[in-house]
């Protein structure tokens, strides 16, 4: 038997290959089976499949059909027969940049909040609720930052409600990032639901099915949680921000420009300053700053948020 690197995910998945065909009629593997019937993501299989432990049995813009291969059997069946002495995965723990949050002013249990939250293996799901222009986003950008490819980002306003759970599907991705959680549709706030409670997502829909696992960690924002179901709130840890004074706006905006956007500290105290009174939003600063180099910063200012 070749030598292949299974990894525990891939390990996973190919016992759950090997116990649904055992248990399955082998004619109805004609066209093969769908990765919601076996409930394994598109991605662990694309690996299996590159390994030479799956293959195709019927391939169509709607439906792709596989199989275990000889090599994929044999490899499952060894690895069935060792799984019970095999030793139990190590938590996946994250090391958070020492620098996390350092941009965002005060806050100080919400940061040690999420801190926690990012760290624990269960999850834990934590919801960021205020006006307008306060640090919700500051907040989701760092915890982007620290996950960078386990983190899914995404605005409520603008999700799909076929492509948002497949990607989530295929990248099965640590943290779910939702800024304006209350714009969200109904539909993808039932997915949203199931995904929160158990992990589970479910999609019965012809030809687009999806059933399966994925314990992910949602760290969401909005404007008013009066919109939010009581049962969407229920599933949350919910934390109010509180309004900044002029002066912790003015350390945000300076903070992100100079940390975020490199920007000159000199240029960074400039926007800031001609900012105070016009917004309190961090992003009008950094929209400000990536403008100026071509505008200016007061025609800028002047052509944003006239």
């Amino acid at each position: 038997m070749a030598d292949l690197k299974i990894d525990e995910k891939q390990r996973e998945a190919l016992l759950n290959i090997l116990e649904y065909e055992r248990t399955h009629d082998p004619t109805e593997f004609i066209l093969g089976w769908s990765w919601s019937d076996v409930r394994v993501s598109p991605a662990t299989l694309n690996n299996l499949i590159l390994k030479g432990l799956l293959e195709k049995k019927f391939h169509s813009n709607s439906y792709r059909g596989l199989v275990l291969t000889e090599l994929g059997r044999e490899q499952a069946m060894q690895l069935g027969q060792t799984v019970e002495v095999q030793e139990k995965p190590q938590d996946r723990t994250l090391t958070l940049p020492a620098d996390i949050f350092e941009d965002i002013i005060g806050h100080d249990e919400v940061k040690e909040l999420l801190k926690a939250v990012l760290l624990v293996q269960d999850p834990v799901h934590v919801l960021l609720a205020g006006p307008p222009a306060l640090a919700k986003s500051l907040f989701l950008w760092d915890i982007e930052r620290a996950y960078g490819e386990q983190a899914i980002w995404l605005v409520g306003s603008a999700t799909s409600k076929a492509g948002l759970w497949d990607l989530m599907a295929e990248r099965e991705p640590e943290v779910l990032l939702i800024d304006e959680l209350d714009k969200m549709n109904a539909a993808d706030t039932a997915a949203l639901l199931s995904l929160m409670e158990g992990g589970r997502l479910v999609r019965a829909k012809k030809g687009r099915s999806l059933d399966v696992n994925v314990p992910v960690k949602v760290i969401a924002a909005t404007n008013r949680v009066a919109k939010l179901s009581s049962e969407l709130q229920s599933r949350f840890a919910i934390r109010k921000l509180k309004s900044y004074d002029a002066l912790q706006y003015r350390t945000v905006v300076k903070g992100v420009l100079v940390r975020r956007e490199g920007a000159n500290p000199a240029v960074a105290e400039e926007i800031a300053e001609k900012l105070e009174g016009k917004t309190q939003d961090v992003r009008d600063a950094v929209r400000v700053a990536r403008l100026s180099p071509q505008l200016g910063i007061d025609k800028a200012i002047r052509l944003l948020l006239s």
